[in-house]
């Protein structure tokens, strides 16, 4: 197997001091290619950067007519939020919504990602919670689905629970990938994550953003979450989070969602383009650099958006005293 192609390079001083391989590819629904590189058909995790594929269990399952879901908590289901006061807050409510409480996720606790946030709780001697957990909204959207089908919402992060079986065909329903128990993890919040090709993601994104080889209530529904996600994107992810900053700055043009380990996934909504790529070695930051570029080559930017794309896309590096000593950049590979 050939190694996948350089997609982005740290630098200190002049020098390349770090390089970062992976793979991309732009698809439309039917899977034609508009660009790709390395070895798109490998398994990869998509992590949480598939979360708005999860979430239509919440259709397949009834939820979302059931408990009347607001565009808020649909947003939430896709979140990888930071556990700031108004996501902490929206969790709380959609919980209550469904009739069930921050007991109820099992999720796990963590400190909010976001800096101030976690500064905030230990200033209060408080103790971080599941509600802080950047996947508990996409966890509330599942209990939704325990709700809905009339089952135990013990144990629902298992492989066998129905409600993880519902996501599991949503999932295959939209990739077209059959999805294997040889290549199923268990994610960082417990639930099953199910390991397929990068195309399979990318024509998933653009079925979604386009409904096409959908069924009815599907295509509706995926209209729905991204309508959702991108008219809130502070609940996606959060304050300077590259996923809220982009989605706000195309104005429902682009949904855009990251995942752990150097996963990036999303669509140009206006072309019925989806995108997916994977960093070999899992490194956020040259992740965002190869997404940002990419939207900056295909995504048609205007002024305000390159601007935002162009703070991610060639990234300084500082040193403990903010002296800028390099960048992460994309390689020539993804720009042209």
């Amino acid at each position: 197997m050939s190694a996948n192609p350089i997609l982005a390079e740290q630098t200190r001083g002049g020098v390349v001091e770090n390089i970062h391989r992976g793979a991309f590819v732009i698809s439309d629904a039917n899977g034609n290619i508009i660009a790709a590189a390395g070895d798109i058909s490998r398994p990869v995790f998509p992590r949480s950067a598939i979360k708005s594929m999860q979430a239509l269990a919440m259709v397949t399952s009834g939820a979302i007519d059931q408990f009347a879901l607001q565009p808020e908590e649909l947003a939430l289901a896709c979140a990888s939020h930071q556990g700031e006061e108004f996501h902490v807050a929206g969790v709380t409510s959609f919980l209550g919504h469904i009739g069930l409480a921050p007991t109820n996720l099992e999720c796990g606790a963590h400190a909010p990602t976001f800096g101030p946030a976690r500064d905030a709780l230990r200033a209060h001697g408080e103790q971080p919670t599941a509600l802080h957990n950047n996947c508990s909204g996409k966890h509330s959207g599942m209990l939704s689905v325990a709700r809905a089908l009339g089952v135990p919402t013990e144990n629902y992060v298992e492989r066998d629970h129905p409600v993880q079986k519902a996501v599991r065909a949503a999932i295959e329903t939209v990739t077209g990938s059959e999805l294997s128990v040889d290549l199923c993890g268990r994610d960082g919040c417990s639930i099953p994550t199910w390991a397929a090709p990068l195309s399979g993601f990318a024509r998933g994104f653009a079925k979604m953003a386009t409904g096409e080889g959908l069924p009815a209530d599907l295509a509706a529904a995926a209209q729905r979450i991204f309508d959702a996600a991108t008219a809130y994107p502070h609940l996606v992810a959060g304050t300077d989070h590259l996923d809220t900053l982009v989605m706000r700055a195309f104005a429902g043009r682009v949904m855009q969602k990251g995942g752990a380990e150097g996963v990036q996934c999303g669509a140009i909504r206006n072309k019925g383009w989806g995108y997916a790529l994977k960093i070999d070695d899992g490194n956020m930051a040259a992740s965002q650099a190869t997404v940002a570029s990419l939207l900056l080559r295909f995504g048609d930017p205007d002024d305000d958006q390159r601007a935002v794309l162009e703070r991610f896309s060639r990234q300084k590096v500082l040193n403990v005293r903010k002296f800028e000593v390099g960048e992460m950049r994309a390689t020539a590979e993804v720009n042209s």
